[in-house]
């Protein structure tokens, strides 16, 4: 087996040159390095309280920080070589800096480990990550609003097991994903509530002889406070596993959504049309127009998933503190966020370029007895109880579909039959905007109801 050279930070140890195959298994630069922001960003930050604790001069501090900034504007420019042999993000910034100021850089490391290091930078990426995916939910939330408004009065049937249940407004159905992509803005916060202490300063896992600064580093890095324990702050990834159940729950709903989408516009149902710039064509049938985007968001949703269930496992069994096992971490992470992002982006593509077939929505709506229910709280308020009102209501369907004829097409003889208290008046009853606007209670499917929720999310996401 082909041995490399010994490692220059750690090699001193062993006996024997790193093989290959451990150098390339151990190797995560071409994974993390997109935490090298973070990763600089938190090194000046420690760089800035070695000096104020005076553990290494200011001379050296004002080197160690124009050596990072120099990095920084060459990995930005993409003048920066990442290198393999340095593992990760951190050793190549570190073998950057010997580079560009010589034996200075070697305080840099004083008084932290990367095992701290490496969960502050992941902290901070997810934090950024986080506050980016709020604002995608915030951009699709808008859009909905948007189409929502624009669409007010159409009515169209609502489900429950895919079979027509009673008429409700589209406006209506589009603030229903509305209430899950709002509660998905929340979760994202609450990922950056929940992951807001500074682990930088644990060091290895037991804390630090120097009389570092940890509330200044917190400070400087945005975070609000230090974590408490040590050993747990460097074995801590319940803030990467929170993400994933957050990126999971919010594909999930993109999903339903993607799904739905998928129904509506097909042939047989009809619903919508989807704008042609999110449609793809087939390769051998000339007249398809595919929905491509929509079944994306839906495939992607799996991966997602997938990389949640991975950190689990990898976590499971993991006794205290840090285990090479959880550089897996960031893949799945990065992985579930780049999906993420992408299937927003598209949904809100997807939502902007939507438009209801108001004819077939309506037609739609007058299927399936739909005002069933509207007749038995007809009967309710006459004075019958609902059970009994129920069976009625379920004697005139029959009597309806048996007759091949929608309720409101009944003749009132026909309906006075099933029970003596009922009046003319009972025919408005069967009439789907009449059954719309009847549904007065909070978070009902009326249009005043719809019309001031849309207004009051209007407000909440400006």
């Amino acid at each position: 087996m082909k041995k490399t050279k010994k490692n220059s930070v750690w090699g001193t140890r062993m006996n024997k040159a790193v093989s290959s195959v451990l150098q390339n298994a151990n190797a995560s630069i071409e994974i993390d390095k997109r935490l090298f922001q973070e990763d600089i960003n938190g090194s000046i930050a420690h760089c800035t309280m070695l000096a104020k604790q005076k553990i290494i001069d200011l001379k050296k501090s004002k080197r160690i920080i124009a050596g990072l900034k120099k990095i920084e504007q060459e990995i930005l420019k993409n003048k920066f070589t990442f290198e393999t042999k340095h593992e990760d993000i951190h050793l190549n910034v570190e073998k950057r800096l010997f580079a560009i100021i010589g034996a200075d850089a070697g305080f840099l490391h004083t008084a932290r480990s990367r095992n701290d290091q490496v969960t502050t930078d992941f902290k901070l990426w997810i934090k950024k990550s986080s506050n980016e995916i709020k604002s995608l939910i915030h951009v699709l939330i808008k859009s909905f609003l948007n189409l929502a408004d624009k669409n007010i009065d159409i009515v169209m049937p609502g489900f429950t097991h895919l079979k027509n249940a009673q008429p409700v407004l589209f406006s209506h159905y589009l603030l229903a994903y509305v209430e899950m992509f709002k509660r998905d803005f929340v979760k994202f916060e609450n990922v950056i509530n929940n992951l807001n202490e500074n682990p930088l300063g644990s060091g290895a896992l037991a804390g630090t002889s120097y009389n570092i600064d940890r509330h200044l580093t917190s400070k400087l890095l945005g975070f609000k406070k230090p974590t408490q324990n040590s050993i747990d702050s460097v074995s801590d990834r319940d803030y990467a596993i929170e993400f994933l159940f957050a990126s999971s729950l919010c594909a999930m709903h993109l999903s339903r959504l993607a799904e739905e989408i998928i129904l509506w516009n097909s042939d047989l149902i009809n619903f919508i049309t989807i704008e042609d710039s999110l449609l793809t064509g087939s390769s051998m049938m000339p007249q398809k127009k595919n929905p491509d985007s929509a079944e994306l968001i839906r495939g992607k949703t799996g991966s997602i998933y997938g990389n949640l269930n991975s950190l689990l496992i990898t976590m499971k069994g993991l006794p205290l503190s840090y285990f090479k096992d959880m550089q897996e971490d960031k893949a799945a992470v990065f992985s579930a966020y780049d999906n993420l992002k992408l299937n927003l982006l598209l949904a809100t593509e997807l939502i902007k370029g939507i438009k209801p077939n108001k004819e077939k929505l309506f037609e739609a709506a007058l299927k399936g007895f739909t005002t069933a229910t509207d007749f038995a709280d007809y009967l309710v308020k006459k004075g019958i109880s609902f059970r009994e009102a129920y069976k009625k209501s379920a004697e005139l369907v029959n009597i309806a579909e048996k007759n091949n004829k929608r309720l409101d097409q009944l003749d009132f003889q026909i309906v006075k039959k099933i029970d003596a208290v009922i009046e003319k008046d009972v025919m408005k009853v069967f009439d789907i905007k009449h059954s719309i606007e009847k549904k007065i209670s909070f978070g009902g499917t009326g249009t005043k109801n719809v019309i001031n929720m849309i207004k009051k999310i209007k407000k909440e996401f400006k």
